[in-house]
């Protein structure tokens, strides 16, 4: 019998040729602005339709479709899988979708952009990139010492595909690498692995901390004054997980006092970031609009998850990235 397909229609008019391609037997029900499921060309209210997968996708987001696609998820008379571009699921929304017994997909997508957003911000901070500009303006030829990435320490809050990508990008550079995850394992690109209880032991050792773990009832707001206080000394925090995972005000004062020498922030409590904020104009703190999966890549990477999936799907295999409903919160 056909699987059900259902995608927002720029989504098909993407990739519908390559899935016609496949040969596979599926049937594909569009949905337009209106949030009405094309079948066999009737516009159907989702309510009175099965979908066997829901495929959320990118386009959705230009177009300020978000709310709708999520409408129709919640009112479908059933849907079997649902694959959506997030990489963290602590929208609400998912909660309540995934209530109703529909098994969801995350993305690994962004994990290639993310970790390589990691890494220029951490390089650019460690190299003395303004004032060789400096230099070079003012035609002066001396020296610009750099701090070097080789053995330092790198502590990853988080090891999914974000964390694993930071990772392998980390130990190419022969530096050491230890993660907080639920399963203190090591790899050989993990040196040395903990659990949420283990933050003691690793916080004073690490010289760059990255935070890529989801935001749950244990992480959120984790990053406070105790975290600070336990922090090495001219540390550099990177947080490309959710704002909420810090308190800012504890932060500010660790960048005041010294204790951190900089923060790379692309998530925040409120976004966008209002403009009053005193994040945007403190001297220690690098920025960013919640951008860092927005590489070059990632639109294909977010193909490719939808067709290994997709097959997977028909073919009644595991499917790439379903997230456990426990961890959906």
């Amino acid at each position: 019998m056909s699987k059900t397909v259902a995608m927002y229609d720029k989504s098909l008019a993407h990739i519908g040729a390559r899935l016609d391609a496949l040969g596979l037997d599926i049937k594909v029900l569009p949905f337009g602005k209106d949030g009405l499921l094309r079948v066999d060309g009737a516009a159907v209210p989702p309510g009175d339709v099965d979908v066997d997968f829901l495929w959320l996708t990118t386009h959705l987001n230009p177009d300020g479709m978000q709310k709708m696609a999520f409408d129709l998820a919640l009112a479908c008379k059933s849907i079997d899988v649902l694959q959506t571009y997030n990489a963290g699921l602590d929208n609400p929304v998912y909660k309540k979708i995934s209530d109703k017994g529909v098994r969801i997909c995350n993305s690994s997508a962004q994990a290639v952009a993310i970790a390589e957003y990691v890494m220029a911000h951490v390089l650019s901070l460690f190299h003395p990139i303004n004032e060789q500009s400096d230099q070079q303006e003012n035609k002066e030829w001396k020296l610009a010492p750099f701090r070097e990435i080789w053995r330092s320490n790198w502590l990853i809050f988080g090891y999914g595909p974000i964390g694993q990508e930071v990772a392998k990008r980390v130990k190419s550079f022969d530096a050491s690498t230890a993660v907080i995850r639920r399963s203190p394992s090591v790899s050989d690109v993990v040196d040395k692995a903990g659990t949420m209880a283990d933050l003691g032991d690793f916080l004073p050792e690490a010289d760059v901390i990255v935070l890529a773990c989801p935001l749950n009832d244990e992480t959120r707001g984790f990053a406070g004054e105790e975290f600070f206080a336990a922090v090495k000394p001219g540390a550099t925090l990177v947080n490309i997980a959710r704002g909420k995972l810090i308190d800012d005000q504890a932060m500010i004062a660790a960048l005041d006092d010294g204790r951190l020498a900089a923060a790379v922030l692309d998530v925040f409590h409120t976004e966008p970031l209002p403009a009053e904020d005193p994040l945007w104009s403190h001297p220690k703190v690098r920025l960013t609009p919640h951008t860092s999966f927005a590489g070059s890549g990632g639109r294909t990477r977010w193909d490719e998850l939808f067709f290994d999936n997709i097959v997977r799907f028909v073919n009644g295999e595991p499917l790439v990235a379903e997230v456990n409903p426990q961890d959906i919160v």
